[in-house]
This record gives C-alpha cells, sequence and structure tokens, in this order.
C-alpha cells in the first residue's frame, strides 16, 4: 500500500503536540521523590511511604515508555483512513461556514479599521519537509490568522490569553512563510441570513474596540524544533499501523 509521507497541516499541529510522558509538574515530583529517596538511603530522611513508592515508580514507568498522545493517535489514525480510502473527512457545522463566508469580509473590516488599504487573502499553498498550510493574510513581516465568532457571546471581549491551537497553527505559518510576527483576529461580523434561524443581530453601529480582538506575538524557533521532532515521531507511529493492516 502506497501512502504519501505525512506532513501536518499547520491548522492541526496543536492536535500531535499534546504532552508525552510526564508534565512538568509530574517531573518535579519524580525529582522530590527521588532525593528523599537518596537522603533515605543515606540516612538523611524519612524512607518513602507505599504510597510514594508506587507513585515513583509508576512515574519511572511513564517516563521511559513514553508514547504519543492519544489525541496524536486519534488524529493518525483518521489521516491514515483518508489515504486508504482517498477521501477527507467532512467537518459542517454553521460556525465553520459563518467562518468560512465572512472571511474576506473581516479581513476588510480589519484593514479599513487598521487604515492598511486593500489586503489581499493569500492563497499560496506552503510546503516543507514536515509541515504545510495556508495562512489567511501575510502583510509586511507578518502573518496573520482570523476567527470570526459566531455572535457577541463567543467573541472573546475578555480573554487575556492566546488559545494554545491557534497559537501552533501561527507558529506554523510563520515557519512556512520565513516571518517573525504573527497576529490572530478576532471580529464579529454579521451572519448570513441564510444561516439564522431566529433572531438577526446586527453589529455594524457597534464600535470597533467591542468587535475586533487580537493578540500579537512572535515566532519561537525552538517550538518548531519540537514539531519536526513529532512529526517523525508521527511518521513512525504510522508506518507500525499500516504495516499491520
Amino acid at each position: 500500500m502506497q501512502i504519501k509521507e505525512f506532513r501536518i497541516r499547520c491548522s492541526a499541529i496543536g492536535l500531535i503536540m499534546g504532552e508525552m510522558g510526564l508534565t512538568d509538574k509530574q517531573t518535579e515530583k519524580l525529582e522530590e521523590l527521588n532525593l528523599r529517596y537518596t537522603n533515605a538511603i543515606l540516612g538523611k530522611a524519612k524512607p518513602l511511604t507505599d504510597n510514594m513508592d508506587a507513585e515513583m515508580k509508576a512515574m519511572i514507568v511513564k517516563r521511559d515508555n513514553a508514547q504519543l498522545p492519544q489525541t496524536c493517535k486519534s488524529y493518525l489514525q483518521e489521516w491514515i483512513k483518508e489515504q486508504v480510502y482517498n477521501e477527507q473527512k467532512q467537518i459542517k457545522s454553521k460556525y465553520l461556514t459563518k467562518g468560512i463566508e465572512v472571511e474576506n469580509a473581516a479581513i476588510d473590516y480589519y484593514s479599513e479599521i487598521n487604515d492598511l488599504g486593500f489586503l489581499v487573502p493569500s492563497d499560496v499553498f506552503f510546503t516543507s519537509e514536515f509541515i504545510q498550510g495556508t495562512p489567511d493574510l501575510i502583510v509586511g513581516d507578518t502573518v496573520y490568522d482570523f476567527k470570526s465568532s459566531w455572535d457577541c457571546f463567543t467573541f472573546p471581549l475578555f480573554e487575556t490569553e492566546i488559545d494554545k491551537g491557534y497559537w501552533s497553527q501561527l507558529q506554523g505559518y510563520m515557519f512556512l512563510t520565513e516571518r517573525k510576527k504573527a497576529r490572530l483576529v478576532y471580529t464579529l461580523q454579521n451572519t448570513p441570513e441564510e444561516l439564522v434561524f431566529d433572531t438577526f443581530t446586527d453589529y455594524t453601529d457597534i464600535d470597533s474596540k467591542f468587535r475586533i480582538k487580537e493578540f500579537a506575538f512572535n515566532y519561537d524557533k525552538e517550538f518548531i524544533k519540537s514539531v519536526e521532532d513529532r512529526v517523525k515521531l508521527c511518521r513512525v507511529y504510522i508506518a507500525d499501523l499500516i504495516t499491520k493492516l
């Protein structure tokens, strides 16, 4: 069976980058238990309790037998099915449909408010040895991704931290486009009337500070290296599953 080499889409980087082995907190805990165990041997501390000993041994096993997280495995299994059956999984929802339909309007609105002139959405598909994708917009040294909230109640008005999955996605875009800056932009656009089944809400006259929320951040070279390393592990997992079919 011939299957193309796996490359991760920027939009799915977050799905493969879960913790492997021990978390930082678990690593810290293991170090504490190891120190107490050593000091107990030297007579400088009390011996580990039975529960502590069992916890330490369990964490050592997890550390030394790290596996891809289940979310990653599930994603890779779906990817293999897409290759085997030559069919891409379709995800449909009114939220995704709105995002697609108002993307150009969102970019135009953002450009108008920030006096950026006429902006042309990107349609270039970028690919590297491990990562691929198409960003929404590239302006100068900055790559953009736009998210259109369904309504004011899903608009992240009070959020102060960026969604980790979207941060990962834009890291991929920065790498592919050789940019060092990124902006995740949420906008609140009117929902196309054909998607509204109850009351239509018009946000046109709402102040832009309540309709645009953006997060700016920089390129993280070390994160991209970790993505490339994870893709290598994903390829090993894929090859192993294929041999079992």
